[in-house]
């Protein structure tokens, strides 16, 4: 499907991208109407972002659009449920993402984690104007973890280049010593996105629940507050110019994203992104070995592309590079 581009005016430092233009990436996301659709565990899930660990073989998708995260391991339930009510006209299915241990498998660590859904990775330049969408349920407040803070998130891994300064570079196998600072380009790993964070009554002075969509990241790489969310299904966005900014989106219901959804644009961390390479899920718990994180469901995510070749599997147009700065990556 071919659904026409158009690049909106924003402002004298973006234009922006509205989520859902251009040409779908069909291996790339899931409508969840395969009635035999299932998720495979393999044992003990990934925790390297806790203790370095990574854990083979992956947790995969009977399909293989989905994979277990190895920074921090799969979402304890991952099933095919009923499309609830209100949902995109015709769905029969939708993916239901819950957890209770989000830390080190058999240990607690009684503060919040967060396991990830990965996507079949397509990397694509920013140029070809990616962008992603998804249908979120947002469950009664009732139904919620009885916790404030981020519960569920929407997220799209980028890179993007800078330059560090250096004092000996390598040639070949003799390295240069120099008095005089060298500049070189790293790549630098991050993964911009939105956070659903609920304000709960339980634990606070408010008199009623509420939710809020929060983004990450200003250029500052602080989180920024989006807009205020009711139960129910909406439409949530990402998408990049080429310009390497990131656009956020989000509007309640399930029809198509409009200009007027956009929340705000940014360079998160300051970093003006050259690629993109998969989105992914974040489910968040207390990590307490007893409580359940709020149960997501999740409908029809789609990736699309402005231009480039779009090849029939696991396709990439644009070179892998080596990723450097991997250590403050970790933390983004």
């Amino acid at each position: 499907m071919v659904v026409g581009l158009v690049l909106l005016l924003a402002g004298p430092a973006f234009g922006q991208i509205v989520p859902g233009t251009g040409r779908r990436v069909p291996h790339v996301g899931d409508d969840f109407e395969d009635v035999r659709w299932s998720f495979r565990t393999a044992g003990r899930k990934s925790s390297q972002e806790n203790d370095g660990r990574v854990r083979f073989p992956k947790g995969r998708s009977r399909n293989g659009r989905w994979d277990e995260g190895t920074k921090r391991g799969h979402p304890d339930k991952i099933e095919r449920v009923e499309t609830p009510a209100g949902g995109l006209p015709g769905s029969k299915g939708a993916l239901l993402l819950q957890s209770m241990h989000t830390g080190i498998p058999g240990k607690k660590t009684n503060r919040q984690q967060q396991d990830d859904l990965m996507a079949r990775t397509f990397q694509t330049s920013v140029s070809n104007s990616p962008n992603y969408l998804v249908r979120v349920y947002l469950p009664p407040f009732e139904e919620w973890e009885k916790r404030s803070g981020s519960t569920f998130g929407f997220r799209v891994g980028a890179r993007a280049t800078t330059q560090d300064q250096v004092v000996s570079h390598r040639y070949g196998k003799r390295i240069r010593r120099s008095f005089e600072p060298v500049m070189l380009d790293q790549v630098e790993a991050y993964w911009p996105g939105m956070f659903i964070q609920f304000l709960s009554k339980e634990d606070s002075e408010r008199e009623t629940d509420a939710a809020m969509l929060v983004c990450r990241a200003a250029r500052t790489g602080k989180e920024f507050p989006g807009i205020a969310l009711t139960p129910g299904w909406w439409t949530l966005g990402l998408s990049f110019t080429p310009d390497g900014a990131v656009h956020y989106f989000a509007a309640e219901g399930v029809g198509r994203l409009t200009a007027n959804d956009r929340i705000s644009s940014s360079y998160p961390y300051n970093f003006h992104a050259d690629t993109v390479t998969t989105m992914f899920f974040n489910i968040c718990s207390p990590d307490d070995g007893k409580t359940w994180s709020t149960a997501w469901i999740i409908d029809d995510p789609e990736m699309y592309v402005g231009s480039g070749r779009i090849e029939s599997d696991h396709a990439t147009v644009a070179p892998q590079r080596k990723v450097g700065g991997f250590l403050k990556g970790l933390f983004r």
